[in-house]
């Protein structure tokens, strides 16, 4: 057997932390056919380093490519931005054929089946990621809006006291909110999940709509369970909890229908989370 030093920077002898090459010396090299590892110049060794770290630099760059595609960069934001317009728009409480509603109520259910979209393309990790991320920067958002609120205003702009009436977080519904979110998105992606690859592993159609469905039809009830009770238990009296309950209920199931096609809008992540998916 026999050693030899070589660098892939391609500047022998500079780097301090050299790869030792052990070949045996009746075994061609890659790139040499015919010649032993014994008539190889160290110059060779160099180059065939620099064309291995050229190669490897190449395959990285394509790697991450293929990771990250646009599809799944689009419904990544519209899943935040679905997030935070919501936050803000819930502050206002509006009047909808006669029934006081939030306003957040007809974009927030847009997340479930944006997450959804966010599985199909980047897979359950991901997704998973992606939601604690979400109740992460929701409290990022309300502590912000605090700071701001408190900031003295400028007397020559007059509307401190709205901001901060309007902007100012109660930590109570903030925190229901989190954790109503937290908690049913988590779920939507394992009942997803669950559905989604039973069909992957099945001959016939993939009823990719079925998943979404089954999904949303356990973590949406169990989102505005966790929701209104957390946010309003013992501060409103049961009954007008309960028809903000159905209320919030019948308006996610409608915006789920509506937004069920996006599904095929987007493409599937291949590896672990789609077993002998052709897309």
């Amino acid at each position: 057997m026999a050693a030899w030093r070589f660098y892939p920077s391609g500047r022998v002898g500079e780097s301090p932390h050299p790869f030792v090459l052990v070949v045996d010396q009746d075994v061609s090299l890659p790139g040499a056919p015919g010649l032993t590892a014994a008539a190889i110049p160290a110059p060779a060794l160099k180059n065939e380093a620099i064309l291995m770290s050229e190669s490897l630099s190449r395959s990285t760059s394509q790697d991450l490519t293929n990771a990250v595609r646009p599809a799944a960069i689009v419904v990544i934001s519209l899943y935040i931005a679905a997030q935070l317009i919501s936050q803000i728009a819930s502050l206002k409480i509006g009047v909808v054929f006669s029934l006081a509603v939030d306003m957040g109520t007809f974009i927030y259910p847009l997340t479930f089946t944006l997450r959804d979209m966010v599985h199909k393309t980047i897979g359950k990790r991901g997704a998973q990621t992606l939601i604690l991320c979400a109740g992460g920067v929701n409290l990022l958002m309300a502590l912000y809006l605090l700071w701001a609120a408190q900031v003295p205003s400028d007397p020559s702009w007059g509307l401190g006291e709205q901001f901060s009436a309007i902007l100012s977080p109660v930590w109570r519904i903030v925190f229901a909110s989190i954790v109503a979110e937290v908690v049913s998105e988590l779920l939507d992606t394992e009942v997803f999940h669950r559905v989604r690859e039973a069909y992957l592993r099945k001959s016939g159609p993939r009823r990719q709509w079925l998943a979404v469905l089954a999904s949303n039809a356990v973590s949406v009830p169990v989102d505005n369970l966790l929701f209104c009770f957390g946010a309003f238990a013992f501060v409103l009296p049961f009954e007008v909890i309960r028809q903000i309950f159905a209320i919030n209920l019948a308006t996610k199931f409608a915006m789920t229908l509506i937004s069920l096609p996006g599904i095929y809008l987007v493409p599937d992540k291949k590896g672990e989370d789609a077993p002998g998916l052709q897309s």
